[in-house]
């Protein structure tokens, strides 16, 4: 069932969504050779707490981190270790904020150098592109459909990339994952899809591959997702409301 958000509960939201992407930014901020994942853990969670929140993914049950950090060929739910990043690893940072009985929920990946490097900066260039289309999509009288469609098809449009077709978006509230589900790809016909309406709040993710869209698990964790291949995952998430305005950004 779908659960729509009164005025005041979107604007408690509003204010978790900026903790979380304040948190966020500081977090890809201290992104640099020999920084740990559980660093970057410790740090995110110390900014989400001094801001008078709580880590969302802590209450996720037996998950005990505050972000989850895929590096390289880990796609999500990459839980932190003490791997300290190197020149030309990708990271992921997915993150969650839980501020006055409400989630917002909101990934980023970036680059660990800043030298050019023109295959990882397409590659990451086109999950930007594929997030921001989508974002676009998310207003009313459209469906959950449209939203997919564009990722899918601006992802794929690339030479072997492909769209992960066994993780989704979702909606977010009083739970961190609610209805409805939000799939990067097109499932049936668009219409078939759920209606945007407003006072929806969806969390709309691309998550891609450079290779193949299979996963396996790793790491003996039960969390820690990587691509079958060996390829780079990338993962594009922002928190969205529907509005009569347009899409509002909460994560942001």
């Amino acid at each position: 069932m779908i659960k729509i958000k009164t005025p005041q509960e979107l604007k408690i939201m509003r204010e978790g969504g900026k903790i979380l992407a304040d948190t966020l930014w500081e977090v890809v901020k201290s992104i640099r050779p020999g920084v740990s994942e559980l660093e970057l853990d410790a740090l995110a969670e110390k900014l989400i707490r001094e801001k008078g929140a709580e880590p969302g993914f802590k209450k996720v049950p037996e998950y005990n981190n505050t972000i989850c950090a895929s590096t390289n060929d880990v796609v999500v739910h990459g839980v932190p270790s003490g791997y300290r990043l190197r020149e030309g690893d990708i990271i992921g940072i997915d993150c969650g904020v839980y501020y006055k009985g409400f989630h917002t929920d909101m990934a980023e990946t970036v680059k660990v150098s800043a030298q050019s490097s023109d295959k990882v900066d397409r590659f990451l260039e086109i999950g930007k592109k594929a997030l921001e289309a989508g974002l676009k999509q998310a207003k009313l009288g459209n469906h959950v459909g449209d939203i997919s469609k564009v990722i899918q098809d601006i992802v794929e449009a690339q030479n072997g990339y492909s769209v992960v077709r066994s993780l989704v978006g979702h909606g977010v509230g009083r739970k961190l994952h609610e209805d409805p589900e939000v799939p990067g790809y097109l499932i049936g016909k668009i219409e078939k899809t759920p209606r945007l309406i407003e006072g929806m709040v969806i969390a709309i993710e691309v998550i891609y591959n450079m290779g193949g869209p299979e996963l396996v698990f790793a790491n003996n964790d039960r969390w820690t997702l990587k691509t079958e291949d060996g390829s780079l995952a990338g993962l594009f998430e922002r928190t969205v409301a529907i509005t009569k305005s347009g899409p509002q950004i909460l994560t942001k």
